[in-house]
């Protein structure tokens, strides 16, 4: 009997290893085990045990157990046994081996039941044994338990629902047969048929009866309980199944009774489970067959699943706009106009994939229908061409959208569905050139432009092969296939645009937002098919046609635009290059000769220039200066003029903004060109010299301009300028270019100043106060945008200066002290130049933050007076900001310990700066600073702390330490900030003295080690202000030096002072005499006392000092001395809690100074068996799982 469980359990084992490895043909697994149970119904044991041990993986239930336990008596043990802390079973274990089980095991299932539903699956053993096995599993307490019995128990649903089918076909082909044949002529018919068909379909039907019973039994046993369990997987489960329920067997299952499972569960509030009601409900609607049995379904859940298309999980998103495409396909009038509106215009979604399947909705809703008449027709071209009307309505749909800018979206999106239509250029040329056909009304104006912009968005699409920015994560590789259809895609478009672009542009010439567009097209020529295709005369065609137009605009897009296809088409690798070069040369040499023409006549009048005279040199200035940004025209010396121009405009201040704005632009060209040129190496040193020379003179020329009076001047002035600083900074001999250090120019004291006021002046103002746009920006929110963006441009501009360094990193104070009041517009820029700057220099950022909050200070004493209310709003934001600060820091004080330690340095010494000038009994004039200061002290280690607070001893007086007035409440709370956390460490809240002598003779019996150092604190005390932040000497403690007696509080925990006795922690107590009590002293004896004291200790630390500098020379080891700027000695051992010295008050807070995101982690309490047995079987709160909406849902 033994040999035979044994050889059971090996069985069992092996059936487990083979599902689980999946590299056998399950079939014939399924076979031997069909075979064997035949013989012996104790092989059951073999599939059930297998469920037990997918659920326990390995558990102790034996053939013995299962054939003398109740299921219940099963389950407890496997309860009691199973480790739940351990959160791993098969179905959610790690690794290769297990990927492939959950489908291995599922396939196993259906397999199983599938061979058996002949005979096996109704010899009420088997289905029986199993089924009650998972019902009472599923309801276990046991995640593993519930989430394994219901998996399997869907999948044996979903294998008899498929056997049911089965049965229900063959029951219907033998009431046919019966039907034909009872309906013979009496001679021919066959009594023993008739017989035979009855006796079989009796048995389908019995058969049938017995697979309700197991649905039945699992549904309402398993999934009815489960749909709704705690667990989203599990969830996700049932609804995953049901689909196919419906799906397969819709006859049966695909009624209200099961639908409405899948509509409540569309309010779930996991995506993962939304995703799963959105996925079965396609696999419905995509059959058009069964459009009736979902009309009441649609109906009820049409609303749901229309806001599910705004879902905050894309996946879901997609899969409901999906959905609701093959709603429409199967019936359009399903969904109103509304309905549609809300899917249309999440094809400008930033996330493509979501725009995708907006795009394929809209073009199953707008642009798939066609005329059965037009079926049969011969396929047209041009205007005449099926997809005219469709382009039509693609650019009314752009432009009823009102999202005007973003055309390249909205390609983007029916790039994958309307390839076709969108590439069909010939069809927009003609609508674009020919005229309309009788009867048909032609484009407006609005529509061209439009159709235009769309036309671009295509030819880029195709010539690029990517989406706009915004949408993917970058360029990819392309497919064989890809780049195949790339060629040919610019092959056919310059083979036509070659042609019709030059009567485009001469049609649209005068319209300049046409042009702009159009003259983005070459861009994407294959230029060698104008060499090819013997299409130079439209090449020369073309060229005239820019020149014309830029002769006709003095609109900057558009001469930019001509610029940009000059340098297109000027390529060095393709033969027309002479040809272009040639033309572009001919229109520089009449631009520049007219501009110097014109500008020796403008600056030689002596009268007030001429309105004609000016616009004529202003728009040859234009011209000039948008082809020096893509074209190198160092030859014509374009510098000298300019230089005259703006020499003039300084002197006279008369010269029209605009001038002055495009001369200073065109200057700032000719340098950067001419930098380029030297860059490249071909220089001599008088070029050198000459670009030096003119670098700092158009330096001078922009700093003067800074002082103008019109403020678009002046941002362009200060645009250039922190350019032109940038580029000529120290950063320009990088990369091995030390032959450029000549060039590096430094802003002197007067420039950086400037540079500074301009930026106070004209960032950080009101919105309300921004009115100086030079082109007359109205009053609303567009233009306040607009202002915002050029405002959050010049800021970023000069704190890039900061940055690199350009300039002093204190000037930063007067921008980091605007980070609250401003923080809406410019936050981020002034936190990443904080970080930035940290990162460069610890220290000195540090102190331009303690300056910024300084600088803040004397503007609330100079506006509120010296005995302010330190409850005002301007100095609790002042301590606000000091908070917001501090939280930059982040939690790593090691790292920022020098730092931080400079800024209370710095803040203390401005706090006694300024005595009071009422006399000695009155705080001094700045001591309020200290209640700002103390936000920085939580983080500071606390071994510093004690340093900072001996440095803040020497600022005291006597009389200040025994003050106690609201005056002296900074002091009183600067100084308990920095004791607070201290009295356990190596300071002493008591004495305030150092006790390192008697640590290291604490830890002498340890091993000496190189990192074991000792600290003089009495030189930070005795020590002047320059030596204050040098690190203290340290030395090495030999193991068998005989160390001095010291004294030391370290040993014993001192007693707590309450608030009002904290002054007494200023002065030294003997150590011994703070665990005895004694009679309280008067005033006068405690004052007496406290200065012997005082003495005694004084006496006490010179006897140290010289037992250290005994054990010095008796170990003859180098001192390590490491000077710096920092206070802090190193640690031999770090101190792990100095991490939370922030209060508890401020948890909250430590995650602002963190730039990770945080992730909420949501575990479920682990549960011993007692606990287990106290919960019900079913624990569901509909309201954890379902949004409040679901609640209210009525059943069908």
């Amino acid at each position: 009997m033994n040999g035979h469980h044994q050889e059971n359990g090996m069985e069992n084992m092996m059936l487990f290893e083979v599902v689980k490895m999946g590299k056998s043909a399950m079939q014939s697994v399924v076979d031997d085990w069909i075979e064997s149970y035949k013989h012996d119904r104790d092989t059951i044991f073999d599939t059930t045990t297998l469920f037990l041990h997918v659920l326990m993986f390995l558990g102790v239930v034996t053939a013995e157990m299962f054939r003398h336990m109740q299921n219940s008596e099963i389950i407890r043990k496997m309860t009691e046994e199973f480790d739940e802390d351990s959160g791993d079973y098969p179905l959610t274990m790690a690794g290769p081996q297990w990927k492939k089980f959950k489908s291995s095991f599922c396939e196993f299932i259906g397999v199983l039941v599938r061979q058996c539903q002949y005979s096996i699956i109704y010899d009420e053993y088997m289905m029986d044994t199993v089924i009650s096995l998972l019902t009472g599993l599923s309801d276990s307490q046991v995640r593993a338990f519930r989430h394994t019995s219901t998996l399997a128990a869907m999948k044996l649903m979903t294998a008899l629902v498929n056997v049911a089918l089965n049965l229900s076909i063959n029951m219907d082909n033998t009431q046919r047969q019966y039907e034909a044949e009872r309906n013979k002529m009496i001679g021919k018919r066959a009594s023993d048929r008739l017989e035979l068909l009855l006796q079989k379909r009796k048995e389908l039907q019995e058969n049938q009866d017995e697979i309700e019973n197991m649905m039945n039994a699992i549904f309402k046993g398993v999934f009815v309980h489960r749909y709704r369990d705690a667990i989203a997987e599990i969830r996700a489960i049932c609804i995953e199944e049901i689909g196919v329920w419906m799906k397969m067997y819709s006859d049966a299952f695909l009624n209200d009774s099961y639908l409405k499972y899948v509509g409540w569960t569309m309010h779930d509030k996991q995506g993962e489970v939304r995703l799963k009601c959105l996925t079965a409900l396609q696999g419905l609607y995509h059959n058009r067959e069964l459009n009736a049995k979902l009309e009441l379904f649609t109906s009820r859940f049409k609303d749901r699943i229309v806001s599910m298309t705004l879902d905050k999980e894309y996946d879901v998103a997609v899969q409901a706009i999906k959905l609701l495409t093959l709603v429409l396909h199967s019936s359009e009038e399903v969904l109103t106009a509304e309905d549609c509106e809300n899917v249309y215009h999440l094809v400008y979604s930033a996330h493509r994939p979501v725009a995708v399947a907006a795009g394929e909705f809209l073009y199953k809703k707008l642009f798939s229908h066609r005329d059965p008449e037009e079926e049969g027709m011969p396929k047209r071209r041009g205007r005449q061409s099926l997809n005219a009307n469709y382009v039509k309505t693609l650019v009314f749909f752009f432009l009823e959208s009102e999202l005007h800018e973003h055309a390249a979206y909205l390609v983007d999106s029916m790039w994958d569905c309307a390839t076709e239509l969108l590439k069909d250029w010939e069809c927009m040329v003609s609508l674009l050139l020919e005229d309309p056909l009788p009867g048909e009304e032609a484009l407006t104006d609005r529509q061209e432009t439009a159709l235009i912009e769309i036309m671009l968005c295509t030819i880029r699409q195709a010539a690029e092969c990517h989406p706009p920015v915004g949408r993917g994560t970058g360029k990819r590789v392309l497919t064989a296939k890809e780049k195949k259809s790339q060629l040919d895609d610019r092959t056919r478009l310059t083979e036509l645009f070659a042609v019709s672009l030059p009567q485009l542009l001469a049609k649209y010439s005068v319209d300049s937002e046409k042009v702009t567009n159009l003259l983005q097209l070459p861009q994407f020529f294959d230029l060698e098919i104008y060499t090819t295709g013997r299409l130079e005369k439209h090449l020369d065609s073309l060229l005239r046609q820019i020149r014309d137009i830029v002769e006709k605009h003095t609109d900057t897009d558009v001469l930019e635009a001509c610029s940009k296809t000059y340098h297109a088409l000027c390529n060095e690798e393709f033969t027309i290059f002479n040809r272009v070069d040639i033309a572009r040369s001919q229109l520089l040499d009449e631009l520049v000769d007219k501009f110097n023409r014109l500008l020796e006549d403008f600056l030689q009048e002596e009268e007030e220039p001429d309105e004609d005279d000016a616009y004529q040199v202003l728009s040859t200035l234009k011209r000039i200066t948008a082809f020096h940004n893509a074209h190198d025209l160092s030859r014509w010396d374009l510098f000298s003029s300019n230089y005259k121009l703006l020499k003039t405009g300084i002197k006279n201040g008369d010269m029209p903004e605009q001038i002055v704005i495009h001369a200073l632009q065109c200057t700032h060209y000719v340098i950067l060109w001419k930098l380029a040129k030297v860059s490249e190496g071909s220089w001599t040193k008088e070029d050198m010299a000459n670009v030096r020379k003119q670098m700092r003179a158009f330096c001078q020329i922009c700093q003067h301009y800074l002082a103008n009076v019109n403020s678009t001047v002046k941002e362009q002035a200060f645009t250039i300028l922190c350019d032109v600083l940038m580029i000529f900074s120290h950063q320009i001999v990088s990369g091995g270019r030390e032959i450029l250090e000549p060039l590096v120019y430094t802003p002197d004291s007067s420039l950086q100043s400037e540079l500074l006021n301009f930026i106070l002046d004209h960032v950080f103002i009101e919105q309300d106060d921004d009115s100086n746009s030079a082109d007359g920006q109205q009053d609303d929110e567009a233009g306040k945008i607009e202002a915002l963006h050029k405002r959050r441009n010049l800021l970023a501009a000069y704190c890039k200066l900061i940055v690199y360094n350009v300039v002093e990193m204190n000037t930063g104070a007067d921008i980091f002290k605007q980070y609250m009041r401003y923080y809406n517009d410019y936050g981020d820029i002034i936190k990443e130049t904080m970080s930035k700057t940290r990162q460069i220099d610890k220290i000195q950022c540090a102190k331009t933050l303690i300056l910024s909050l300084q600088q803040l200070f004397n503007e609330t004493l100079s506006e509120l007076g010296y005995n302010f209310d330190r409850s005002s709003s301007a100095f609790c934001g002042i301590k606000e900001l000091a908070r917001r600060f501090s939280l930059t820091f982040g939690l790593d004080q090691l790292k920022t310990r020098e730092a931080i330690a400079m800024l209370h340095k710095d803040g203390i010494e401005f706090a006694f700066k300024e005595p009071s000038p009422h006399g000695e009994g009155h705080p001094p004039v700045n001591l309020a600073f200290l209640d700002i200061l103390s936000e920085f002290s939580s983080k500071l280690l606390r071994q510093d702390k004690r340093t900072v607070y001996v440095y803040l001893e020497k600022f005291m007086t006597f009389q200040m330490a025994l003050r106690r007035e609201d005056c002296w409440l900074p002091l009183i709370s600067y100084r308990n900030s920095l004791l607070a956390g201290g009295d356990d460490d190596t300071m002493s809240v008591i004495s305030g003295i150092s006790s390192r002598g008697s640590t290291v003779r604490n830890k002498k019996t340890k091993p000496a080690t190189g990192k074991r150092k000792l600290a003089e604190a009495e030189e930070s005390s005795s020590s002047s202000d320059g030596t204050w932040m040098n690190r203290e000497q340290t030395l090495q403690t030999p193991v068998m030096l005989q160390t001095p007696h010291l004294t030391s509080t370290v040993m014993r925990e001192p007693k707590r002072l309450r608030p009002e006795e904290s002054y007494m922690s200023v002065y030294p107590v003997q150590p011994d005499q703070q665990h005895h009590h004694q009679t309280p002293l008067d005033y006068n004896t405690q004052v007496t006392w406290m200065l012997a004291q005082r003495q005694q200790e004084e006496v006490r630390q010179q006897q140290e000092r010289a037992a250290m500098n005994y054990a010095k020379l008796r170990t003859n080891l180098q001192h390590a001395i490491r000077r710096g700027t920092g206070l802090m000695e190193d640690d031999e051992e770090p101190i792990v809690e100095d991490v939370m010295m922030s209060s508890e008050g401020r948890i909250e807070d430590l995650n602002e100074g963190m730039d990770f995101d945080t992730m909420d982690i949501d575990l479920p309490p682990s549960k011993n068996r007692r606990e287990r047995t106290e919960l019900k079987p079913d624990y569901f709160d509909p309201a954890s799982i379902m949004d409040d909406s679901v609640l209210g849902v009525s059943m069908f």
